[in-house]
């Protein structure tokens, strides 16, 4: 005859199902956080991917510009300029879709080590501290600074 459970015994067991049931639902639960965070890290290598084609893309036209002006032979000044011009505006208009966005502070504005880089601290005639002028212009990409812009600064008085 089958020997019946005492209470401490019936505790015991259940104790022990329970023990696994809560074993298994853990790893279950660790492998749906593997999975997740596999899937996290393809979408975003996905969307990195996706993001330097699309910029690489918005650049073509640019290519295709400077090509087909260096492919006019006879060209002359004046038209090399004009052909010069266009195409940059044709690169500013594709950085600027792309978020990247000049930093060229105009004479006066309030030096930003945040965005500006000084190159030398310079006497002039405006407020202290305040930027007299850029040698090279910065630029952010998505808020961030890609790169400072060198600035002159007025030096207090």
């Amino acid at each position: 005859m089958p020997h019946a459970l005492t209470g401490a015994e019936a505790e015991t067991v259940a104790l022990q199902a329970r023990n696994t049931e809560l074993e298994e639902l853990y790893l279950r639960a660790q492998a749906d956080m593997q999975n997740a965070r596999r899937r996290a890290d393809d979408e975003v290598t996905k969307a990195r991917k996706f993001a330097v084609e699309a910029f690489a893309e918005s650049l073509l036209p640019v290519t295709d510009s400077l090509e087909a002006g260096l492919a006019i032979k006879d060209a002359t000044p004046e038209q090399i300029r004009e052909g010069a011009e266009a195409t940059l505006r044709q690169l500013k208009s594709a950085l600027e879709r792309n978020k990247v966005i000049e930093v060229a502070p105009a004479p006066g504005t309030k030096f930003d080590p945040h965005q500006h880089q000084a190159i030398s601290v310079v006497p002039a005639d405006q407020e202290p501290n305040t930027v007299v002028s850029v040698l090279q212009k910065g630029y952010t990409i998505n808020g961030r600074v890609l790169r400072p812009a060198l600035v002159m600064v007025a030096a207090s008085h």
